[in-house]
């Protein structure tokens, strides 16, 4: 288990784990936004929802609604950016943990978040954008991991590229390939296996979106901690050994 778990964040990748890191934050990506909502009534890793927003706000004069929108957007861009700073700076130290750095940052924010959740009353006001504005930011930190471990391959936190690859594929897969025709074009298939992973993908946001749900519902902000912790857990093994190989210099 321990050599599973350390394989999800190495350097050294491969299809599988890949694959497999995706599976779960995807997952998670789903749960914290489902319990975002729950949370705060807004949906946290849509950001074409969260322009659209701004653009219909600035046209009804709602000022206070427009810098909330921006804020969110403003905060899913550092988000992103972090996690690419994070990664090209463990790359640069040639640490094992050039992946799991940002994944601890996003099991810490979680950790703050269910934390500051339990012991503060009900967010109202600036409380709700500062709490839209950190959501996104680990919306926008989690999404730029698998991007760039992926090689752009791979989206966690929101779905529509899913379904538009997977409408893709599906066409494909329908598709009549006539031998009429002029030249020698290849004939049309479809990648079975790329479509079976976006079927998982998809799946398992919907999966982490109704455990978030029921998780935050009953649990209240404190359910993020479901989240952060296997987050922790994962990214603290190669991070440990990069510490312990400091310490034996």
């Amino acid at each position: 288990m321990k050599k599973y778990l350390k394989n999800l964040t190495a350097k050294q990748r491969n299809e599988a784990t890949d694959r497999h890191l995706a599976y779960y934050l995807t997952f998670v990506a789903g749960a914290a936004n489902a319990g975002g909502f729950m949370a705060v009534n807004q949906y946290t890793s849509h950001m074409s929802g969260i322009i659209s927003a701004v653009a219909d706000n600035i046209v009804l004069g709602n000022i206070a609604l427009v810098a909330a929108g921006f804020a969110a957007l403003v905060s899913f861009v550092a988000g992103a950016a972090t996690s690419a700073i994070l990664i090209n700076w463990g790359r640069r130290l040639e640490l094992e943990a050039e992946y799991a750095l940002p994944l601890l940052v996003e099991g810490l924010l979680l950790t703050g978040f269910a934390t500051m959740g339990a012991l503060l009353a009900p967010a109202e006001g600036v409380a709700v954008s500062a709490t839209v504005a950190l959501l996104c930011f680990i919306m926008g930190l989690q999404n730029a991991i698998i991007t760039k471990l992926s090689g752009a391959r791979i989206r966690t936190t929101h779905v529509t590229g899913l379904v538009t690859d997977t409408g893709i594929e599906l066409g494909k897969l329908v598709y009549w390939n006539r031998s009429e025709g002029k030249g020698s074009r290849a004939p049309v298939r479809a990648d079975r296996a790329k479509l079976r992973l976006l079927a998982s993908l998809i799946a398992l946001f919907l999966l982490g979106g109704i455990c978030g749900a029921l998780l935050f519902r009953s649990l209240g902000d404190a359910a993020a901690l479901f989240l952060a912790i296997p987050l922790l857990v994962i990214a603290a093994l190669p991070v440990m050994e990069d510490v312990r190989s400091a310490l034996e210099r």
